[in-house]
């Protein structure tokens, strides 16, 4: 695809913003999970590490193999199961973290957080960090404009975690609307707008 200078140019600038750092990818279990493999990859690119936390709903859309050969880190699925050199694992994960990103998030997920409940390595580890926190919601679109979802969506905001809106587009359902995966440009941009990386808050 085509792209101008000024579009090469943003990619460049972004690239000099991951370069280095340690991201945190959170994989939840709805249909866009497989966003998670591209989203390894483009932050790779950029020379960034990768560390994957998946729900246990997650790894029914995406193996956690494909995550681990990608990332080339030990993906880590179950809080009870984590590798010997890791102490006590939430813990070391918000140390390792220089941002951790969660896409896709489901409402589940968002409720969870937004009310306080850490059940897997996934919650734990964002109830526990003092690093940026990026969730990029991806669900059906009647889901995204419930009540409740929008109400836990303006708490985890108020809270300061940072929300990327989903796009509008083809549904896995069949339909069209707004629900679908922000464009993964579109992250990375509100990633680097945002000025994480000047500083490591933690």
């Amino acid at each position: 695809m085509h792209r101008n200078k000024k579009a090469v140019a943003g990619a460049v600038k972004i690239n000099m913003e991951l370069k280095g750092k340690t991201i945190v990818l959170g994989v939840t279990g709805g249909i866009a999970a497989y966003w998670a493999a591209e989203i390894i990859g483009v932050l790779r690119d950029r020379e960034a590490s990768v560390h994957v936390l998946m729900t246990e709903n997650a790894t029914h859309f995406i193996t956690p193999l494909t995550l681990q050969t990608l990332s080339k880190n030990k993906v880590i699925t179950n809080m009870f199961e984590v590798p010997a050199d890791l102490d006590v694992g939430h813990i070391t994960y918000t140390q390792k973290a220089d941002l951790i990103l969660v896409a896709p998030a489901t409402a589940n997920f968002i409720g969870k957080v937004a009310n306080g409940i850490a059940d897997d390595m996934l919650t734990t580890t964002i109830m526990a960090t003092k690093s940026p926190v990026f969730i990029v919601p991806a669900m059906n679109e009647n889901m995204w404009k419930n009540n409740i979802v929008q109400k836990n969506v303006a708490t985890l905001r108020r809270e300061g975690y940072k929300t990327i809106n989903p796009s509008y587009g083809k549904m896995a359902c069949g339909g069209e609307g707004e629900g679908t995966f922000a464009d993964i440009e579109k992250i990375l941009k509100e990633i680097e707008e945002f000025g994480l990386f000047k500083t490591k808050n933690i």
